[in-house]
């Protein structure tokens, strides 16, 4: 895995120190407040899942806990997100298998291996989707379904993006350093582009509005299928 600085390092920091319950709830939302569950995933039951980008893996947790998944592996980089997950969730192996890997990388080397594969505003944000989608394609099983949330706009009430193109936003390096990671933050029509052309199926889009807070954020639902 490529070694560079990793700027996820700050994220959830207190959260970690405060919150070291297992969620009883799972929220596709921004505001992870309302809005559909864990049900958009289908039944879970003896499924092997894949979460993308699972930072400190509390939805990865709750599904672990609650829905029976057969295996659930909560993928991420970040070596800060990654220890905080273990810290926190490593009594639930070994049903949910805490993954320090780059999502593309690991998806790479796990062709057919998901039923399930989710994303809450995780790699599919931060993931060029041009290399993504097609990686998450050959990782699921024939009939497997991705689903993932992201920002319907920026966080600034701008516009999402009309052409596959990143934003570059702020981010801080562990030793606090300005510095700015890509994010990619498209209109719903481009997404089912991206996922057609990538092989995927009965794609639906639901638009979650923002609900009241400091910054309000509608959201994107997407799900699609590798078909049969």
């Amino acid at each position: 895995m490529t070694t560079t600085p990793d700027l996820w390092h700050h994220y959830g920091r207190a959260r970690h120190t405060s919150d070291r319950a297992v969620p009883g709830h799972f929220a596709w939302t921004w505001s992870q407040q309302g809005g559909p569950g864990p049900e958009v995933l289908g039944d879970l039951t003896g499924r092997t899942v894949g979460d993308l980008g699972a930072g400190a893996a509390r939805h990865a947790a709750h599904l672990a806990a609650h829905h029976s998944p057969a295996r659930i592996e909560a993928i991420d980089a970040s070596p800060a997100q990654h220890q905080m997950a273990t810290d926190l969730y490593s009594h639930l192996a070994p049903r949910l298998r805490i993954v320090h890997a780059d999502v593309l990388e690991h998806l790479h080397t796990a062709p057919g291996t998901y039923e399930v594969l989710y994303s809450v505003f995780g790699a599919v944000d931060f993931t060029d989707p041009r290399q993504l989608l097609p990686a998450a394609f050959a990782a699921l099983r024939p009939g497997g379904r991705l689903v993932f949330s992201t920002l319907a706009h920026y966080l600034t009430g701008e516009p999402a993006q009309p052409y596959v193109q990143p934003a570059h936003i702020p981010a801080r390096t562990p030793d606090g350093e300005k510095t700015t990671m890509r994010r990619w933050v498209l209109e719903e029509p481009v997404w089912g582009k991206l996922l057609d052309q990538n092989g995927f199926t009965r794609v639906t889009t639901d638009h979650l509005p923002g609900e009241d807070g400091p910054r309000p954020a509608a959201t994107l639902l997407v799900t699609a299928h590798r078909a049969w």
